[in-house]
């Protein structure tokens, strides 16, 4: 059967449709709509943050979940949007000089090693991914890329309009808990318009602010919405212009080993996002995707190295989008093709992108200031799903250097010009110090006279 040929269904209300199937074309459109608006608000923010063009990034998300779409034949239902695994590592490559350039070159190369262990898993199946990155280590490794990014806010966003940045965050927080539905799986995008307008009025009332923008060094007097952009901006033309750094907008890669080991930890992030999804949609779908699992990691490996190949921002499986599918049962991969290209459409729309890049500083403090939260706290989320004993001194002692080197920033030189730090150093330790006393814990408990082996989840 065709790939690109679907089942036509029309279901009783609360039945669901399957991979395979759709719904008749105006339904399946409005559904493909649904999931843009889902993988919207974060899809535009974090390449925001990481100092790219979030224009690019919504058109290379639509590209790249047909790329995913296709590599897995239709059977795993995803959107890939915006990664934010490599946020704190890009705030690090410029913290020491690095431009968008080395950031995207540093990310292409993580999109390939991701690949590379997409196409092992294929083979060898997704056991190999347990049992180098178990529970343990995967929460680990996700919560030190989150916490350490909290300078990134306390330093360069909540500065520019504090009062803006809490009111956005308090907007966000109840949005994301006290609305309803559908509405709280949009609430980044809501929090955005509502940080928007926020700005505008206490431009009115209040009057200019002064304050340093992201890349300035000194406080300079500035309204907090500026279109000015918006307005000089095409209706409809491919993403071009200059970054905040000087670079065009579509750029190529620059390579710089310090910087690639410092956005490898990424790669840990994105094996648990990507296997989390899949065995996700599998519990949903009720479908056996072992198989396709190693297709998904290769997939989304191949999507972020095609994006950063241009300057994109990197891809993952959005769970967004899984909430979008367990609300309405409905997990045709037609409702994602429709989503790809109304992503496509929106990305050839500079005025559009143009609005995004005027988001105020105060709006991304506050934004940023709860979803960097959340990605420290999904990986504690990783430790309490998977029921990680730290009573047991395997997971308390073996990963506490690494995640106390990771967030505070220790350095280890090797040579006068290169050296380990940060979140690099962080994974190193957390994943070494694990498993050297693993071995020890495999064979015997040395709690346990009995010699029973005590496993480490």
């Amino acid at each position: 059967m065709s790939m690109f040929k679907w089942d036509v269904v029309d279901p009783a209300p609360g039945e669901a449709v399957a991979p395979h199937q759709r719904l008749p074309w105006g339904k399946t459109i409005g559904l493909g709509a649904q999931h843009v608006v889902a993988m919207f608000g974060a899809t535009f923010v974090f390449p925001l943050v990481m100092g790219l063009d979030a224009n690019l990034a919504i058109m290379f998300s639509g590209i790249c979940t047909i790329l995913f779409l296709l590599v897995c034949n239709n059977k795993v239902p995803s959107y890939l949007g915006t990664s934010a695994s490599f946020v704190a590592a890009v705030a690090a490559i410029r913290a020491q000089g690095g431009d968008s350039a080395d950031v995207t070159g540093a990310i292409l190369v993580a999109g390939l090693v991701l690949l590379a262990i997409g196409v092992v898993v294929h083979f060898a199946g997704a056991g190999l991914i347990h049992t180098l990155l178990p529970p343990a280590v995967t929460g680990a490794v996700v919560m030190l890329i989150g916490f350490n990014l909290a300078p990134v806010v306390a330093g360069v966003y909540w500065p520019q309009d504090q009062w803006v940045a809490l009111l956005t965050a308090a907007f966000l927080v109840a949005a994301s808990v006290l609305l309803p539905g559908f509405f709280s799986r949009i609430a980044v995008a809501l929090a955005l318009v509502f940080g928007y307008l926020i700005s505008w009025l206490f431009d009115g009332i209040f009057g200019p602010i002064t304050s340093v923008l992201g890349g300035a060094t000194e406080a300079t007097s500035h309204d907090r919405v500026s279109w000015a952009g918006v307005e000089a901006a095409n209706w409809i033309g491919l993403p071009s212009g200059t970054l905040a750094d000087g670079v065009s907008v579509v750029h190529g890669p620059s390579f710089s080993l310090s910087f690639i080991l410092l956005v490898l930890p990424g790669v840990i992030a994105l094996l648990a996002e990507n296997t989390g999804h899949v065995k996700a949609v599998a519990e949903m779908t009720g479908d056996n995707l072992d198989p396709y699992m190693g297709r998904a990691i290769g997939a989304d490996g191949a999507a972020t190295a095609l994006a950063s190949l241009f300057g994109g921002s990197p891809t993952t499986t959005y769970a967004e989008n899984i909430g979008v599918m367990s609300a309405t049962k409905v997990y045709s991969t037609a409702a994602y093709y429709v989503a790809a290209i109304v992503a496509i459409l929106l990305g050839l729309c500079p005025k559009f992108g143009a609005i995004v890049n005027a988001t105020p500083g105060g709006v991304l403090g506050g934004i940023t200031v709860v979803l960097y939260g959340m990605i420290g706290l999904v990986g504690a989320k990783i430790w309490v799903e998977n029921r990680v004993d730290f009573g047991n001194p395997v997971n308390m002692v073996g990963l506490a250097a690494g995640i106390i080197a990771g967030i505070g920033g220790v350095t280890l030189k090797i040579t006068d010009d290169f050296e380990l730090g940060g979140i690099a150093l962080g994974t190193i330790l957390v994943i070494v110090f694990f498993h050297m006393v693993n071995v020890r814990n495999r064979t015997s408990d040395p709690r346990d006279p009995s010699g029973r082996v005590t496993r480490a989840l």
